[in-house]
């Protein structure tokens, strides 16, 4: 699937919602659905907020199924991040109004199985989650040793 859509913020609803359609095929259960929409609201939302700012530009979301794993990627052309590692530790933010949590990558890994982030400054960031879909039926141990496996 491949979806490009202006950096508004009125646009993170469609792009939740086309996630969740998309996936539907996998047979998810209502936890996966909403993980991966979360995930995807807040990937979108960095774009939108970080990416372009009070600039308008395109997000292009791209997403696969590779057997029982979901690939979704949001990236943008936007600003980019000077330092990854630092804008993915928790409360970490740029915002000086007080009005962002720096949550936002925090809950992409907490909701995705795997979150890569590949950001060039002046040239915008590429943000790829990976989840394993149709584990439902396990406990949360049994999930994180499975995925622990299945990602080496």
């Amino acid at each position: 699937m491949h979806l490009e859509i202006d950096s508004h913020s009125s646009n993170e609803e469609f792009a939740r919602v086309t996630a969740a359609v998309f996936m539907s095929r996998m047979n998810p259960t209502m936890e996966e659905l909403e993980d991966v929409k979360t995930a995807v609201s807040e990937a979108v939302t960095n774009a939108v907020i970080h990416g372009y700012s009070d600039e308008i530009g395109i997000i292009y979301i791209e997403a696969r199924i590779e057997g029982e794993e979901l690939i979704i990627s949001v990236r943008d052309e936007g600003k980019g991040i000077l330092d990854v590692e630092k804008a993915m530790e928790p409360m970490y933010t740029t915002d000086t109004t007080g009005e962002r949590s720096g949550m936002g990558f925090s809950f992409m890994e907490a909701f995705m199985d795997k979150v890569e982030v590949e950001s060039k400054v002046g040239c915008g960031t590429c943000v790829t989650m990976k989840k394993r879909i149709g584990r439902g039926y396990m406990n949360k141990e049994q999930e994180e040793k499975e995925t622990a496996e299945f990602y080496g």
